[in-house]
């Protein structure tokens, strides 16, 4: 046996050691007794360790007791809503809850008990379009290297569930909408994971070959022809996964007298026409509050769209008391609202109540979290995660908002019969976007939306 070779891992290990000691910002022994001493295990500290060391949930011994049952569900002002929507295992939120806002008007006008639209439809097009998208990134970006900050941004996420409110708008505006019986949800647009891997892969493997084409002069026609050949396998992968979209359907209903409609026939557009003739003329706003930037200006996030020719994703900042007043006056006109959100921050989910310190964790570990909304965004603590539909306001004396209600689209077996309650002060940490009617604006936020957008990278934190 060669002892030299056993040795030179121990020796290796020794000099390792002796260089990490003397490396600035490493922690020494003295600073490691420090802090080992700084925790202090009386009997309180140790009563603690043994709950949550014995606990399935730290979530759980952090609740608030004086926050359980402090909020009600009951609101002065609401929208007229019937029936909840699940949007499954998918991250289909933004689509769910533009359609939400459209359905009341839907159910009202043609007197209908209950009413949907297919999400399988819209998610199509949404995905096919995505894909072209990227692939006209891929070729306008093909004299950039390959670790470019920009194509990196385009390749490490070519197509996904995710959107905003411009995504619908641009969809829909192009493809139209129809009813939810036209084109039924398939096991997979309830699961949409795995399609999503193999779409990606197919497109990541095409952009490769599309790079090596597009760097050479003269071959446009050959960088066209590829990305169509790309298209084709992409709609044949969705085809086979959700179904063919109709180019045109026949449809009737039946009305909450027993009255049946006549049979007709529509294109996805004519129906998207009919049903939603406001959407149309485009009349909404993206306002939001984002303290990270000045108020009373616009804008828009480079090539945050899911179709080439449509809309980037575009806001107007405004402070939390103007969208709250322009909010409640939407609800107050029965018109609900898109809205998004960071839904996971202090929500209680068998309550279906969101408010500040429902989790008292800062109680619980006896440390301070004292971060403000602005901080929690610049350093990527909190940020919109969920779509839901902004319908209620409840308030005081004075007509101040207290509370808030989302239509969730988690089924009814979640929150509130699938409702969602939330307080004011909530609302001014955690809420960031909501599309209105252009009419519940003031003059002063009309004029502001009427200028100039800002824009903003692909790579903005805000993305």
């Amino acid at each position: 046996m060669n002892f030299k070779f056993l040795m030179l891992p121990v020796l290796a290990l020794a000099i390792a050691g002796t260089s990490m000691a003397q490396t600035k910002g490493a922690i020494d022994s003295k600073t490691l007794s420090e802090i080992r001493n700084s925790f202090n295990a009386d009997a309180s500290t140790q009563a603690i360790q043994n709950a949550i060391t014995n606990s399935k949930s730290i979530r759980d011994i952090a609740l608030n007791r004086n926050k359980v049952g402090a909020t009600d569900h009951f609101f002065k002002y609401r929208v007229a809503v019937k029936g909840i929507t699940n949007q499954k295992s998918s991250g289909r939120c933004w689509m769910f809850t533009s359609m939400n806002t459209i359905r009341p008007n839907v159910i009202k006008d043609l007197n209908l008990s209950s009413f949907d639209f297919s999400h399988n439809y819209n998610y199509f097009w949404d995905i096919f379009e995505k894909s072209n998208l990227f692939l006209e990134n891929i070729i306008a970006t093909a004299d950039k290297d390959m670790d470019d900050r920009e194509v990196v941004r385009y390749l490490s996420s070519p197509i996904d569930d995710g959107g905003v409110w411009n995504s619908f708008f641009n969809v829909a505006k192009k493809y139209g909408v129809v009813p939810a019986e036209v084109m039924p949800e398939t096991t997979i647009s309830n699961n949409t994971g795995q399609l999503n891997r193999i779409v990606k892969e197919k497109l990541r493997g095409e952009a490769y070959k599309i790079r090596q084409l597009a760097i050479k002069k003269g071959h446009a026609k050959k960088v066209e022809a590829a990305k169509v050949s790309a298209l084709k396998d992409v709609y044949r992968i969705l085809a086979l996964s959700l179904g063919q979209p109709p180019v045109d359907f026949t449809w009737r209903y039946k009305d909450t007298d027993g009255k049946v409609s006549e049979a007709k026939k529509y294109t996805p557009q004519e129906f998207m026409a009919l049903v939603a003739p406001e959407f149309a003329k485009d009349e909404m706003v993206m306002i939001m509050n984002d303290p990270t930037r000045e108020y009373y200006k616009v804008y828009e996030i480079k090539n945050y769209r899911n179709v080439a020719e449509g809309i980037n994703w575009t806001y107007l900042n405004l402070p939390n008391d103007e969208i709250k007043a322009f909010a409640m006056a939407s609800i107050k006109n029965n018109q609900a609202m898109y809205a998004s959100c960071d839904v996971g921050k202090q929500h209680n989910r068998e309550a279906g109540v969101m408010d500040m310190n429902t989790y008292d964790y800062a109680s619980l570990f006896g440390v301070e979290f004292d971060m403000d909304k602005k901080a929690r965004i610049l350093t990527r603590q909190s940020g919109s995660s969920h779509a839901m539909t902004l319908i209620g306001v409840d308030v005081d004396e004075n007509e101040k908002p207290i509370k808030w209600e989302f239509e969730n689209s988690w089924g009814t077996t979640s929150g509130n019969n699938g409702y969602l309650t939330f307080t004011d002060e909530w609302f001014s940490e955690y809420m960031f976007r909501v599309v209105i009617n252009k009419k519940y604006l003031n003059e002063k936020a009309i004029k502001a939306f009427e200028s100039k957008p800002i824009q903003l990278p692909v790579w903005d934190y805000m993305f």
